[in-house]
């Protein structure tokens, strides 16, 4: 039930048509009860009263037609223009306002008109553009209030995760203490106690020197020339090759010329580990990492992909483990950029965003 709830049509999920369907019938049945109420010369008729083919004909038809009316203007407002300003969207209800009004009028009248029902006539049709227009403005200005409300949830929310996300980062710093140049000593001591034999062993553990140095650096630098980065997801990766041998295989595909933009640093390496993590790993055949960047007006577009098994739910990968999660609060927070989650093709995940 709640999948199907959260469906959605023209990006309006169906929990949403719901909710703004009953705020009509709300005041459709406020609408008639007054009718009745003001039926003093008649008396008050309680056949009338309950009955729903009155109840459509003086209420439920123009509360109807009002209803199919707001949905493009609904969806054109706050989906559309979402991204706009109030302030720019303010103008575009000033011209929507008096077509929503007029087009009601002639809509209704028409429909009563073929269904045999009676309508407001000559000088009180005024009533059907006025009431129509005061109820724009009520409704809009709902659904405006309630737009703020949803950001300034999700406002708190992410004030929320970015503080805790920085006291775990200032606790991991804290617990990172240790003198970076001892653990180079014990790398090359450990280096120099392989025999010559195992030429492969000596590099991977120069491989894995060189990712805490690159660790340490990141943690003293906002910003790190990409070429940088590429170079420590392709020892890291070379690691995991080690591991998982013929079962990984790696495709890289960046522009030279994007070599030395500058980026964040430990921004791919979380999205390549989740992809061999939770994507190749379980699978006997392994899977293809690929990762794909590209420039993107003023900015940088990035994408990892993988062919591993995917998942039903991707909000749950938030929920595994910090490494995404440190990411897409990185890239909220900085650069105000989302961390999109898809399917790949034919099978896996992809991950992309741009900065």
């Amino acid at each position: 039930m709640k999948n199907f709830l959260q469906k959605r049509i023209f990006n309006i999920s169906i929990l949403e048509y719901l909710l703004v369907g009953l705020l009509y019938f709300f005041f459709a049945v406020c609408y008639h009860i007054t009718l009745w109420l003001n039926r003093s010369n008649e008396g008050l008729i309680w056949e009338y009263l309950f009955s729903p083919e009155e109840f459509f004909a003086q209420a439920g038809l123009g509360y109807l037609i009002e209803l199919l009316l707001t949905i493009p203007i609904w969806w054109l407002m706050f989906r559309k223009l979402r991204s706009w300003p109030l302030l720019y969207r303010l103008p575009v209800h000033l011209v929507l306002l008096p077509v929503f009004a007029f087009s009601f009028q002639q809509i209704y009248y028409f429909t009563a008109e073929s269904l045999g029902y009676n309508h407001l006539q000559g000088t009180g049709s005024v009533w059907d553009i006025f009431i129509p227009a005061m109820f724009y403005l009520l409704q809009f200005g709902i659904f405006h209030a309630y737009e703020y409300y949803l950001d300034n949830q999700r406002n708190l929310k992410l004030k929320a995760a970015l503080s805790e996300a920085a006291l775990k980062s200032e606790l991991s710093a804290l617990k990172a203490q240790l003198n970076p140049h001892f653990l180079y000593n014990v790398f090359n001591t450990i280096s120099a106690s392989v025999p010559p034999q195992q030429e492969r062993t000596r590099e991977m553990i120069a491989q894995l020197s060189d990712l805490f140095r690159y660790q340490l650096k990141a943690s003293r630098s906002d910003l790190v020339p990409l070429r940088e980065e590429l170079e420590f997801v392709q020892s890291y990766l070379e690691l995991e090759k080690a591991r998982f041998g013929d079962r990984l295989r790696v495709r890289i595909d960046v522009p030279e010329k994007l070599y030395e933009v500058m980026v964040p640093p430990m921004i791919l390496q979380p999205l390549v580990e989740n992809s061999i993590k939770h994507g190749i790993a379980s699978l006997i055949e392994g899977g293809e990492i690929s990762i794909r960047i590209r420039k993107n007006g003023n900015g940088v577009a990035f994408e990892v992909s993988d062919t591993g098994v995917g998942v039903e739910d991707t909000s749950q990968l938030f929920d595994v483990g910090l490494g995404l999660t440190n990411t897409k609060l990185r890239l909220e927070k900085q650069y105000g950029s989302e961390l999109k989650i898809s399917d790949n093709s034919p099978r896996g995940l992809k991950i992309a965003f741009a900065i």
